[in-house]
């Protein structure tokens, strides 16, 4: 069989390769972009829809058990790309370049909403993705403190404002514009105004995804965000004990009434293991996560343990994700970013 037939067989071989997530084959999905063969040894280029795809490994170990099953192929070198996915964008979008709006919400306060979303977006830098952070939470804005940028000011020119970046993020914050100790007091139109110019004037250029850390409830925050731009999905966060889990339920219902889609259910402070004897405490119970979003028939994306470098590195301005890499909080913030990257891929190709 000559090398150019070898490669038709390649082809029609990842034509029957799926896509765990996305339900169809690789072929069709656009995902193979690379087919050569030399002297038995083939390689191949599949592309995925994210840096961040949680099925990475499986679809390595597919794609090279589909061709080695070829008569002639000796030897597969399989290399993985990434490019993610945008939806349309409206004429009056004013972030035509960046390609999913992802909002991390909770009903209620005190359940870590904004540590998740910091660690979130560091860990989708991490696995290679072009992130930006937008702090929604006016009253209470804390991403610069987690950031370790409260000293740094985005620079202004007539074009617009830059924002501050660290850690491979591009980060945005009223805690930039407003002197520390201050409190920002102001009515709904306020917001509204404030959430427009955040993405309207700041110049946040070609972004994956641009994480938005919304203030707990359902107020004028998330209203503005909603009228202003095309969410792609909203990110749930809550702590396993009921009274949480009820507003959570009330949060996605915000949603839902604004059709903007709940990418899953995050549950923060899961579990506590004792760092001497190795014992398990469910401090605020566990599970309730993973109930609501049966409940509301959304994806459970991962449990966060209670780990004092998460309140370490929130303190000292370096997000754990960097500071503890190999920690068993770490491990769960990169679970939870590729399965929320998982989801935005299949949000993406249901829509296109």
């Amino acid at each position: 069989m000559s090398d150019k037939d070898l490669v038709e067989e390649i082809r029609a071989a990842l034509g029957r390769v799926m896509d765990p997530e996305l339900g169809k084959d690789l072929v069709t999905l656009g995902m193979v972009k690379e087919i050569s063969v030399e002297g038995g040894k083939a390689s191949v280029t599949v592309e995925l829809t994210t840096p961040a795809c949680p099925l990475k490994s499986r679809i390595e170990a597919d794609v090279k058990s589909a061709v080695k099953a070829i008569p002639g192929v000796e030897a597969v070198d399989v290399k993985l790309t990434a490019r993610v996915r945008g939806g349309p964008v409206p004429d009056d979008n004013p972030i035509p370049d960046v390609k999913n709006t992802i909002a991390v919400a909770s009903g209620k306060g005190g359940v870590g909403k904004s540590t998740v979303a910091v660690n979130l977006a560091v860990a989708l830098a991490e696995e290679g993705a072009a992130v930006g952070l937008l702090d929604c939470d006016i009253y209470g804005p804390s991403v610069p403190k987690m950031t370790g940028t409260e000293s740094v000011a985005p620079s202004a020119d007539e074009v617009g404002f830059r924002p501050v970046t660290r850690y491979g993020i591009k980060l945005m914050s009223i805690g930039y514009l407003v002197p520390p100790g201050h409190a920002v007091v102001w009515r709904g139109p306020l917001i509204h105004k404030a959430v427009q110019q955040f993405l309207n004037d700041v110049l946040w250029g070609d972004l994956d995804y641009l994480v938005i850390d919304l203030p707990p409830g359902t107020g004028d925050a998330q209203l503005s965000l909603t009228q202003t731009i095309p969410l792609t999905g909203a990110v749930m966060v809550t702590t396993p004990q009921p009274i949480a889990l009820i507003d959570v339920e009330k949060g996605a219902d915000m949603f839902q009434k604004v059709n903007v889609p709940v990418l899953g259910v995050i549950e923060n402070m899961s579990t506590f293991r004792c760092p001497h004897c190795g014992e398990e405490t469910e401090i605020f119970a566990r599970g309730g996560g993973k109930a609501v979003a049966a409940s509301l028939g959304v994806p459970f994306l991962g449990e966060i343990p209670i780990d004092p470098a998460v309140r370490v590195g929130g303190d000292d301005g370096t997000p754990s994700v960097i500071s503890h890499p190999d920690s068993a909080s770490t491990k769960a913030f990169l679970a939870a970013a590729r399965a929320l990257a998982g989801q935005v891929s299949q949000v993406r190709f249901r829509s296109s």
